[in-house]
């Protein structure tokens, strides 16, 4: 494991306002997100309200090895578990579910958050995945005590997830972010004993994010590059908040207008325990 990086109130501070861009261009996106509009349509319009604000998308230009990512941000819908690629011909048609990731660089610093939508009206099982997604993200956010384990929040989730009959997906995780928008620590949505377990100390900030399938853990590359899909095809779902440790609890720092209803039902839960 590489280093960890722990951040100054400053640099917190500075990550709060470009979580806050994120919040106000996932909520146009989830408004947005309609049957017969594309993808491509989405990220223009994400492109342009980051751009308003001052930002520059995190993931435009991202380099994976040799692969250079091209867009603003990702779109994935269905059976894509993430990464899915904005395109002009990916038409919004009821029934479908689209998960919506996006970050932000705003003076210097990253903030990252992704949230599942329904396209129209959706199935039974759909909207169920989509609300044991979210709950077991506020259930490892929940996980959170200055001075806990990194692994305490991916039991959350795990138990969350498996209880309803849905699979973690395994191969991917959440990470540590600020600078950089992927930093140390990795931050599993299981309990990986074999893997590093890190106190969760002040200043720490990471990006919680369960991915989560209706069939198969397993997933697979499209020959994209970069588009992960589940393996049997099924739909997944993913939601995703930034976090910062405090010395009482925690800090959501991607809350605002993309997701008022856990602000109205648990106002508390955004600044976490003071313990």
């Amino acid at each position: 494991m590489g280093r960890i990086s722990y951040k100054s109130a400053k640099e917190i501070e500075r990550m709060r306002e470009a979580g806050y861009v994120v919040s106000v261009v996932l909520a146009a996106l989830r408004e947005a997100a309609q049957p017969g509009v594309s993808t491509l349509e989405l990220d223009k319009l994400a492109y342009d309200l980051i751009a308003k604000h001052g930002g520059t998308p995190s993931f435009l230009n991202h380099r994976a090895g040799d692969e250079v990512y091209h867009w603003s941000i990702c779109a994935s819908v269905d059976e894509e578990v993430v990464h899915g690629i904005p395109r002009a011909e990916r038409k919004l048609v009821e029934g479908q579910i689209l998960s919506i990731d996006v970050g932000v660089k705003l003076r210097g610093y990253h903030g990252d958050s992704a949230i599942t939508v329904p396209i129209g009206q959706i199935s039974e099982e759909k909207q169920k995945l989509i609300d044991v997604t979210r709950e077991s993200l506020w259930a490892g956010i929940r996980a959170i005590r200055p001075r806990g384990r990194i692994q305490d929040i991916g039991r959350a989730v795990q138990e969350v997830v498996e209880s309803n009959g849905f699979t973690v997906v395994e191969a991917l995780t959440g990470h540590g972010i600020g600078k950089n928008l992927w930093e140390e620590p990795e931050i599993y949505n299981y309990v990986a004993s074999d893997r590093p377990n890190p106190l969760m100390l002040e200043g720490l900030t990471i990006a919680i994010e369960p991915m989560v399938n209706a069939g198969t853990p397993d997933v697979e590359c499209l020959e994209d590059g970069w588009t992960i899909v589940s393996a049997d095809n099924r739909p997944s779902a993913h939601f995703e908040h930034t976090v910062a440790i405090t010395r009482h609890g925690y800090e959501i720092l991607t809350l605002g207008p993309h997701d008022p209803v856990d602000l109205s039902k648990d106002r508390a839960a955004a600044k976490g325990p003071r313990t």
